[in-house]
């Protein structure tokens, strides 16, 4: 059962009482990531999760952790383009204990200058790792050609440039403008009463700014052809990213999008791994995956292979966009993606962590709920036509970009694969 309160100085508390788990997890939803950032300081919102748990007035770093692990529970977090989330789990009656630390990380952080410089090192070494893995490193150029000259083709780490700008000053005044009560939502899932949520997160949340929340600044941008990046490496493989602007997380669309993705290539059974990898053995590796934020998105593709394979490999997936362009699924073949779409639904909220992760994903990005059966309803009214539909919205030349990390020394075969 979920339940939804606004506090008077606008954080919103949700919670899913499930009395039959042994476990209770809790997040903290902050609506800030790489996407609100100035140029100038790219990765400052990655930092400023980085520096949470560095130590507040009353917890050391250690004891940060050890305030959480030691009762048997685990602390994370991560930053997205759109927002940030701490969260942590632990068994059913340690709520208290699990709050307390989230809320003493997000309002009593010391920002210490000598720890800011020593984070700044353990992130260019983050930025280091991830350009010397070309399978990140093609995702990233991705990303800068899709959205150029925006926050979203920025590296949510940040650039070894950017990183120097970064300073306590900046730190503290992005944090003083983002993390405020509007832009915050508290999720807990597991064993736990709605009312008792309430009150420890009203305990504690008292000097959150009531600011209101920082707007996007949407993507404008425009051409008439596809985009194409090959960055030049000697690597074993060659990596290829190629995708398609498609459409903002309330679209209506986006739901027959979810099964093109399924049909596509986001299992085993999908075309481009049956096609690619099972029949012809041109890749190890090729998935797509969609990704949807509040005003736009895109659909990749992504595969390892060797550059000799580059050619057949474009082909045979250009083929496949055309397909699902052109002509109807088989009604096997949505029959398969509508069930694998509904039991995704129903695995993700089996446990307690998966379930504060759907409820925060969704109040985060839309300061709503879908209930399950809503969720539900909607994939099964996707027919053949709607897929078809959004395929030839979305698989547009203009809306297509290739980044590709290869040591091949031209792009006259990409350039040849996109001319279809």
């Amino acid at each position: 059962m979920h339940h939804l309160t606004r506090l008077d100085h606008g954080l919103t508390v949700a919670t899913a009482e499930m009395p039959h788990m042994a476990s209770v997890s809790v997040g903290a939803w902050v609506g800030v990531g790489g996407r609100h950032e100035p140029a100038h300081i790219n990765g400052v919102a990655h930092f400023i999760e980085h520096m949470l748990f560095k130590g507040t007035r009353r917890r050391s770093a250690e004891k940060i952790s050890q305030d959480v692990e030691g009762i048997g529970g685990y602390l994370n977090a991560f930053t997205s383009e759109e927002h940030t989330c701490f969260y942590s789990k632990a068994l059913r009656d340690r709520l208290d204990d699990l709050v307390d630390v989230l809320f003493d990380m997000l309002l009593n952080s010391r920002f210490s200058s000598p720890d800011i410089r020593r984070e700044r090192e353990v992130i260019r070494e983050e930025v280091s790792m991830y350009l010397d893995q070309p399978q990140h490193h093609v995702q990233e150029l991705f990303n800068e050609i899709m959205w150029p000259d925006h926050p979203l083709g920025r590296p949510l780490t940040g650039t070894f440039e950017t990183l120097e700008k970064i300073g306590r000053t900046q730190l503290l005044g992005f944090l003083r403008s983002h993390y405020t009560a509007p832009s915050l939502v508290v999720v807990a899932a597991g064993a736990v009463r709605h009312e008792d949520v309430v009150e420890a997160v009203r305990r504690r949340s008292r000097r959150i700014p009531g600011r209101p929340r920082a707007k996007t600044a949407p993507f404008t941008g425009s051409r008439t052809a596809p985009a194409i990046r090959l960055f030049r490496k000697k690597t074993e493989q060659s990596q290829i990213a190629i995708g398609f602007r498609t459409c903002s997380r309330s679209d209506p669309r986006r739901f027959a999008l979810r099964l093109l993705n399924i049909i596509l290539g986001e299992n085993m059974s999908s075309r481009l791994f049956q096609i690619v990898r099972e029949d012809r053995g041109l890749a190890y590796s090729i998935y797509s995956t969609p990704s949807l934020w509040e005003d736009v998105g895109d659909i990749v593709v992504s595969a390892g292979l060797d550059a000799a394979k580059i050619e057949p490999v474009m082909h045979l997936i250009m083929r496949e966009f055309e397909r699902l362009t052109v002509s109807k699924i088989s009604p096997s073949e949505l029959r398969r993606s509508r069930d694998y779409a509904l039991g995704q639904i129903d695995l993700a909220l089996e446990n307690t962590e998966h379930h504060m992760m759907w409820l925060g994903e969704q109040l985060i990005g839309s300061g709503r709920l879908i209930s399950l059966e809503e969720a539900r309803h909607q994939v099964t009214r996707v027919d053949a036509e709607a897929i078809r539909s959004a395929a030839r919205d979305f698989f547009r030349p203009e809306r297509c970009a290739l980044a590709v990390v290869s040591p091949i020394r031209s792009d006259a075969v990409l350039r040849k694969a996109l001319s279809r």
